[in-house]
């Protein structure tokens, strides 16, 4: 998670200030596919330097490298906000999106880690160092696993479920603010 999570904040920073700086030079017709372009070469460039510097992470993470060009919320960020914004707008913005993202993925990553395999941050040596091999640590001794979790689809189950909880906890939540809004409209003095 945190491996792909700084490869795509580094496409979204670079993506970000190149759709900035061109924005006045590229007419409406063809800037979707200008875009794209620069996404994918972006992209290109970080994979390349991934398979020189980090072989064996790059590895790992395989085909999910390219497939950050077909990520909609990096096109989504350059069509609305770089391409209308100055460079460093854009930058920071192209930064703050990249970072949520690598938390957002190293949270699920942990989570699927910790049901799939028993562990925490295992192989963050392979990322940061052999320094972080001591934050490698098993949370489940003598765990087997669930394979389902830790393969490609058990990301989007994970991800339901936690969506599904989100969506409850804000019903539960919007639920006793409209009671309690009721309550105080019901019980409040007129002034007529």
């Amino acid at each position: 998670g945190l491996g792909l999570g700084l490869a795509t904040l580094l496409v979204l920073v670079l993506s970000n200030t190149l759709v900035s700086a061109i924005r006045d030079h590229v007419s409406d017709e063809i800037r979707i596919p200008v875009f794209i372009a620069i996404i994918a070469t972006m992209v290109t460039i970080i994979d390349l330097l991934m398979n020189a510097y980090f072989h064996t992470l790059h590895g790992i993470l395989g085909i999910f490298i390219p497939l950050i060009v077909t990520n909609c919320a990096i096109l989504g960020r350059v069509e609305s906000f770089a391409s209308r914004q100055a460079p460093l707008p854009a930058v920071v913005d192209g930064l703050a999106m990249g970072v949520g993202f690598t938390w957002v993925l190293v949270f699920l990553g942990g989570i699927r880690e910790i049901i799939g395999s028993g562990t925490l941050f295992a192989d963050a040596h392979i990322l940061l160092g052999s320094a972080f091999k001591a934050i490698e640590f098993t949370v489940i001794p003598d765990y087997r696993g669930l394979l389902l979790v830790i393969l490609p689809p058990g990301g989007f189950i994970v991800l339901g479920i936690l969506l599904s909880l989100h969506r409850q906890l804000q019903n539960k939540l919007s639920a006793k603010a409209a009671k309690a809004d009721e309550s105080a409209s019901c019980c409040a003095p007129s002034t007529h």
